[in-house]
């Protein structure tokens, strides 16, 4: 198969507008599609075509890519594309979906004769900007030829879990690695809320753990968007992370493992979003800490 591929990304947020732009840069045939074609419209310049319908877009297309809100929502766009699929095409799924949801969808691949990729992502808003994203995949060794011209775009480095993506070993992984990072970002806010409420300069204690082992790049740059007031636009939005927080829970029931830390972020996630922070930064969480507006 030739390096330079048709390529149909379903989703263009945050993530799926930024993979859309690296696969159009890299030379592809890029067609795209979003539920709200304003957020599809700006990908034109950077020569994607933009579809009216999922449909349209994977009509021809090699391989599929889709960068969804959850499991239901690319089942459903996956359900309104069905006309146009071709047979043997490879479904790249990068939509944190869920482990229940990634059966239900690689279901969907065998009835339409799709090669079937569990491929979620681990990155924000600069790293897909970028195509610096670590991709998380699980599918068959003999077909993966056919998408590491997409991975390669997207991706500084691809991990492979398995050879079955129905197994969803991939989506395992990303939740155990998205349960640390939603953990680390609800800490970031309660070390600056709790600051706040002793009357501590948090400089104190960025200078004390500085070099240490408990100082973190991520924890720096997290507390910096919030202290700055640079929430918007998001790396990662409130809304995302509580519905990847709430699949982490879930996965850790299924699991028979109890998950209070990722419970009692998902709650306090779910609270910044109830305030009006949902569209901003994960970090947003902070505000969480405080029944109204911290105090300046």
């Amino acid at each position: 198969m030739t390096d330079k591929l048709t390529v149909s990304v379903l989703g263009t947020g945050i993530m799926g507008a930024a993979m859309a732009r690296n696969l159009a840069r890299a030379g592809h045939t890029v067609r795209a599609w979003n539920r709200s074609r304003d957020k599809a419209e700006p990908l034109a310049t950077d020569g994607a075509h933009i579809a009216d319908t999922p449909q349209d877009a994977v009509r021809g297309a090699d391989v599929v890519l889709t960068m969804l809100y959850d499991g239901p929502a690319a089942l459903d766009v996956m359900r309104q594309a069905a006309p146009g699929l071709r047979p043997g095409a490879s479904w790249v799924q990068s939509t944190t979906a869920g482990i229940d949801a990634v059966g239900e969808l690689a279901a969907f691949a065998r009835e339409h004769d799709l090669v079937f990729f569990d491929a979620p992502v681990l990155g924000t808003r600069q790293p897909a900007e970028a195509g610096q994203l670590l991709v998380l995949a699980a599918g068959p060794a003999d077909a993966r030829n056919a998408v590491t011209p997409v991975l390669d775009a997207v991706g500084s480095r691809t991990v492979w879990t398995g050879e079955d993506g129905a197994a969803g070993t991939a989506t395992r992984l990303k939740l155990v690695a998205n349960s640390w990072v939603l953990a680390a970002t609800n800490a970031v806010g309660e070390v600056l809320a709790l600051s706040e409420a002793l009357g501590v300069d948090p400089d104190g204690f960025f200078d004390a753990i500085a070099g240490g082992p408990l100082d973190m790049g991520y924890l720096r740059v997290k507390a910096d968007l919030i202290r700055d007031g640079r929430l918007t636009p998001p790396q990662f939005a409130v809304t995302t992370a509580v519905k990847d927080a709430r699949l982490i829970v879930e996965a850790g029931e299924r699991g028979g493992v109890r998950l209070d830390v990722a419970a009692a972020g998902a709650e306090r996630l779910a609270r910044a979003a109830a305030q009006g922070h949902g569209d901003e930064d994960m970090a947003a969480a902070y505000y969480a800490s405080f029944d109204g507006q911290p105090s300046d």
